[in-house]
């Protein structure tokens, strides 16, 4: 009886395309039937291999101009595992810097390494959370170095489940859990990353680029801030530097991201599916729980012999309004000095540090970050008793 593979075999006629007719099958010295082989097509694979090349370096090579021509330039993606590399950096007695993407900017590794002696390791990350750092450093038995810790209030107390904990939280589980081959993927991009400008993994994606189309808001369908786009570039260390045409006064560019970080640091309404007094009870049982652990942290860290200093960094324009209403001095900041018990430095109150402006509203320039440092250097040892 035939098996249903055989009835398979003849019952499926196959186009001859790139087959050539099958030979009668043969046996050897009474040994089974001969398999058919599909033969290689007689084409010239040597030009076309020519053709295919040439068509890929020339698709590359356009969108590498197209990216170039709309203001980006090679920088490494500030991704999970570049971040971890630098928390691997971290020795027990390191200068560790944490927090939000204003920490990143405003602060130059060079000078802190001139004030402090030792060079800092940049752990702040855009549009983060600190606490999910802080917490894991807290944790770490081995380390009781010193933390500069940036405080933009909004996000320093980011309730569980918004996007500032969730991509903070994600980082640092990274760093535990990281493979050998996520590792070697991280050294072989980085090379690629430096000299390619289009490897912009967060905004130049099919993804990215099809978020940036202008779709209006929408009965139970709101369309989210948008992020800012490239205007910074960042090194093996990690530090961010802005870019040339955003930290040109009254650029294009910078207005831009000034009228982004309007409605994305503006509170989204409460949302309509639960009670406004239940949900105001429940966000202020989770800011009261995020002054206990930070508390707590900064506990522990110094209970090791620890150091910790927070920093507001300068800000400006319709941003410094927006944020000054919404979270004054008053509130958040002066909250975690009293509850922790850390030095704490607010730009605005030293001459020195609050004649800077901010060109885009957020983040010092590259060559004004030099010099903050290197007027905040002073106020940092004396806030450290070093």
């Amino acid at each position: 009886m035939p098996s249903s593979t055989s009835n398979f075999k003849r019952i499926l006629r196959l186009p001859r395309l790139f087959f050539s007719k099958p030979p009668e099958i043969e046996r050897v010295h009474g040994g089974p039937p001969f398999e058919y082989e599909r033969p290689i097509p007689q084409v010239p694979w040597r030009g076309i291999t020519v053709v295919v090349v040439l068509i890929v370096i020339a698709a590359v090579s356009a969108w590498e101009f197209c990216c170039r021509s709309i203001g980006y330039g090679p920088t490494l993606n500030d991704n999970e595992d570049l971040w971890t590399m630098a928390r691997q950096r971290v020795k027990p007695e390191s200068v560790v810097i944490i927090g939000d993407s204003r920490a990143w900017y405003d602060l130059d590794l060079d000078e802190l390494e001139k004030g402090f002696g030792k060079r800092p390791v940049q752990l702040a990350m855009g549009g983060s959370c600190a606490y999910p750092v802080l917490a894991d450093l807290a944790n770490d038995e081995n380390f009781h170095g010193t933390i500069i810790c940036s405080i933009v209030p909004r996000l320093f107390v980011a309730p569980p489940g918004t996007l500032p904990m969730e991509r903070t939280e994600k980082t640092v589980r990274r760093s535990h859990t990281e493979t050998p081959a996520q590792r070697v993927s991280q050294y072989l991009a980085m090379p690629l990353e430096e000299r390619v400008a289009f490897l912009k993994q967060e905004e130049l994606t099919l993804d990215d680029l099809l978020k940036r189309l202008p779709i209006p808001n929408r009965p139970h369908a709101q369309v989210p801030p948008r992020l800012p786009p490239y205007f910074g570039t960042l090194d093996r260390e990690r530090r961010a530097r802005m870019i040339e045409e955003c930290a040109r006064p009254g650029s294009e560019l910078a207005r831009m991201i000034q009228q982004i970080w309007i409605p994305l640091f503006t509170p989204p309404p409460p949302p309509t599916y639960i009670p406004k007094e239940e949900f105001e009870k429940k966000m202020g049982q989770a800011i009261e729980q995020r002054f206990h652990d930070i508390a707590k942290a900064v506990q522990k860290l110094r209970a090791r012999g620890g150091k910790i200093v927070f920093v507001r960094f300068p800000y400006g324009g319709g941003l410094k309004d927006l944020e000054d209403r919404e979270t004054p001095r008053a509130g958040i900041w002066d909250r975690v000095i009293k509850d922790t018990g850390a030095p704490g430095i607010y730009y605005e109150y030293y001459p020195e540090l609050k004649g800077f402006d901010c060109p885009e509203w957020s983040h010092l320039s590259a060559g004004d970050s030099v010099e903050f440092s290197k007027r905040l250097v002073p106020h940092l040892r004396k806030a450290l008793q070093l």
